[in-house]
């Protein structure tokens, strides 16, 4: 993992790098989380674990209380479907990021249905929660895991990705790719100094996923299940602050 920061490819205020993951087991609770974490974070991640108790309401409600949102769906499934979810999406919710997973077909009907929307299209290549030996076990064809996500990538990005959510562990290949230029790198599987890693398997902290090339950390577990969730967040964004020095 390189030590010397990597230029961002578009400016992004310091403290709205935290993406804080609101993954409690019930929206009210993750109601509360953003209520409780006040100024110490104002970009959020709303993903399928809330969708059946309101999660896009709650994305909605985000976004017009003046933060933003990365609704996290992987979508995935034929195009003209995912080309009209994603339409319908921009226009109902207007989140900031949305996910898809990166095989081409994916991508390009995401990226027709954004249109001029300002919602950028962020392409899932491998799961952090992977190894080899689940590539292994979902008949993935063999090869090095990061040979896989950087092809991944180049193909996303061809497609018309703006950016690709990748483990830490792959951001500097990715970041150094010519097709990577202007575009984001999102990472989950970010884990502050000294916490647990739970079920992610390619994680890194926020310092050395910055130095590889990332625009956006998410963090979910770490600040939702701490016993002061604001003192937690506010724990990443110094962590941040001082890598960025």
């Amino acid at each position: 993992m390189p030590q010397a920061a990597v230029s961002l490819p578009v400016p992004v205020p310091a403290r709205q790098r935290l993406i804080v993951a609101l993954d409690a087991p019930e929206l009210e609770r993750s109601r509360l989380l953003r209520r409780t974490l006040g100024p110490a974070a104002s970009f959020y991640k709303v993903g399928l674990g809330s969708l059946a108790q309101g999660g896009l309401d709650f994305a909605r409600e985000i976004k017009a209380e003046g933060g933003r949102v990365f609704l996290d769906l992987k979508l995935f499934d034929i195009g003209a479907t995912v080309e009209a979810a994603v339409r319908s999406l921009a226009r109902g919710i207007a989140p900031d990021f949305l996910t898809v997973h990166a095989d081409p077909p994916v991508v390009r009907a995401a990226a027709e249905g954004r249109g001029g929307s300002a919602v950028k299209i962020l392409a899932v290549t491998i799961l952090t929660s992977l190894d080899r030996a689940d590539l292994d076990s979902m008949l993935i064809r063999a090869g090095d895991l990061e040979d896989l996500v950087v092809e991944r990538a180049r193909r996303a990005f061809a497609a018309g990705a703006d950016g690709l959510i990748a483990s830490p562990h792959e951001a500097a290949r990715l970041r150094a790719l010519p097709e990577a230029a202007g575009k984001l790198i999102v990472t989950p599987g970010v884990r502050p100094t000294g916490a647990d890693h739970g079920d992610q398997k390619r994680v890194a902290t926020p310092a050395a996923a910055l130095a590889a090339g990332a625009d956006h950390l998410v963090v979910g577990r770490p600040v939702w299940a701490a016993a002061d969730p604001r003192a937690a967040a506010e724990a990443v964004q110094a962590e941040i602050a001082e890598a960025l020095g």
